[in-house]
């Protein structure tokens, strides 16, 4: 195991396969159904298991990973060889992962650098892979923490949801501004500013939201070289709908490169519900220019 170790949580999406060969190492949120609890991923919550919840009416929660299991996840990796960890997690006002991982980095002898992302989803993702390309050409675990930081202050998180009624159930959006939604009958487009779910615009149709969800993206990514990826939950065809008409229209931005098309994870498809698509805008460290945002 290198000197050097990137952690992250379930929320930032990266593929299971792509996290073992880059070394990085993905602790699980959890989702709870009813009574069940169930650790995100594969053989858990998945996010079929929470769209199919969502549409009985069961009642659907998630949780963070408490303290005590991430200072294990740390002693583990120091046992391992680890002498520096840096952990970049999902934004701390949408979640209290990143407050965990504070309290356990104080808990272990191992030197821990914990980031708040100020991101969700793939945003997040985006950058605690930034922070293993400098660690894999030899840069150092406080250059990593700051790709990571630049990274995602730099990237655009977009979505469209059906209904405000999933984010205000999980306090990720005031009661006041759901009502609104649905007592004008519009459709929202949200971003992420400041680590915080912001009303972007509201239009009168899907088709229309989903059309101006490409333009903001399109508009995010301006000239530079940028990493998109589409996200949904139990709504493919939008998703891929969206994929097709994005790898046209910033071709010249991916330079070759394809948009990562999925469904979201299970813990963040709890609070937007099904019908929801995302788009992530991530300028890549050469160009990036971080903004807050």
């Amino acid at each position: 195991m290198p000197g050097t170790v990137i952690v992250t949580d379930s929320t930032a999406s990266i593929p299971p396969e792509q996290a073992e060969a880059r070394g990085i190492v993905v602790v699980p949120l959890q989702v709870v159904i009813g009574a069940q609890v169930y650790d995100e991923g594969a053989g858990g919550a998945t996010p079929e298991l929470v769209a199919k919840a969502l549409a009985e009416f069961l009642p659907v929660s998630t949780s963070r990973p408490n303290p005590a299991t991430m200072a294990e996840v740390y002693e583990r990796l120091a046992r391992d060889g680890a002498d520096e960890i840096v952990s970049i997690h999902i934004s701390g006002d949408m979640s209290g992962t990143y407050e965990s991982a504070q309290l356990a980095a104080q808990q272990v002898e191992v030197s821990v650098t914990v980031i708040d992302s100020r991101q969700v989803g793939v945003a997040t993702g985006y950058a605690a892979l930034s922070a293993a390309d400098v660690l894999d050409a030899g840069g150092s675990a406080a250059e990593a923490a700051q790709a990571a930081r630049d990274r995602a202050a730099s990237a655009r998180s977009l979505f469209y949801v059906d209904t405000l009624e999933y984010l205000r159930r999980g306090g990720r959006i005031g009661a006041a501004a759901a009502f609104l939604g649905g007592a004008l009958a519009v459709k929202p487009l949200l971003g992420i500013i400041d680590g915080r779910v912001a009303n972007l615009e509201r239009v009168r149709t899907g088709a229309r939201a989903l059309s101006r969800l490409e333009d903001l993206a399109v508009e995010a990514a301006g000239d530079l070289s940028v990493d998109v990826c589409v996200a949904h939950l139990a709504s493919p065809d939008r998703a891929e709908q969206l994929t097709a008409k994005l790898t046209e229209r910033l071709a010249a931005n991916l330079e070759g490169r394809d948009i990562w098309c999925g469904e979201l994870g299970a813990v963040l498809g709890a609070h937007v519900g099904p019908g929801m698509v995302a788009v992530c805008v991530a300028p890549r460290l050469d160009d990036a220019q971080p903004t807050g945002a």
